[in-house]
């Protein structure tokens, strides 16, 4: 038996990780996973409810990281540069080297539709937590509605290019050029109907 080590969660997941992009998420067991890094099985499901979850543990601390840049935003802040403060927090979160796992575990969830649907949720879920941020820092619905889905829709973009081969621009600038982008396309003078 293995004596207990430090960083177990961390350990399975990075097996998990190895296993699903090698023989397929559907292909591979909780019991596997855990036999992989020395451990059982129920240590496996001490850690994680299912071994989806092991693709999606660190939730709260990824929320955080957008959470932290919001406020450390100036009280009059106007609810972009806010939107801005937060993708800047939210990219330190993803510094250069976790790219090659990003990369992997995006191809895993790609390959499967569950872990689409998850990942979605998950996005969804960070979009509320945002608006209810922006709320709770004045800014009125819909705008903070609208500004909870802008940081979300700038980072999937963001993160999308950052993940693609060949690419090796660092999360925060890609996240700055597709900002950019929105600030353009929404002070665009709007096309007469046809």
């Amino acid at each position: 038996m293995v004596r207990w080590e430090p960083g177990t969660p961390e350990r399975l997941q990075r097996a998990a990780l190895e296993l699903f992009a090698t023989r397929g998420f559907e292909e591979t067991t909780a019991a596997e996973i855990a036999q992989s890094v020395g451990l059982t099985e129920r240590t496996f499901f001490r850690h994680f409810s299912d071994k989806r979850e092991a693709l999606f543990h660190g939730q709260e601390l990824f929320a955080q990281a957008f959470l932290t840049g919001m406020d450390a935003a100036p009280p009059d802040a106007s609810p972009i540069e806010v939107v801005a403060g937060a993708l800047r927090s939210a990219s330190a979160f993803f510094p250069d080297e976790r790219r090659p796992y990003s990369r992997t575990r995006q191809s895993v969830i790609d390959r499967n539709p569950a872990l689409q649907e998850r990942e979605l949720h998950k996005m969804a879920v960070l979009a509320t937590t945002l608006a209810d941020a922006f709320r709770a820092r004045g800014v009125a619905d819909p705008a903070a509605s609208l500004a909870g889905q802008s940081v979300t829709a700038v980072f999937g973009i963001a993160f999308t290019q950052w993940i693609r081969d060949g690419e090796d621009r660092s999360l925060a600038d890609i996240a700055d050029d597709v900002l950019a982008e929105l600030r353009a396309l929404t002070s665009a003078s709007p096309t007469p109907a046809g």
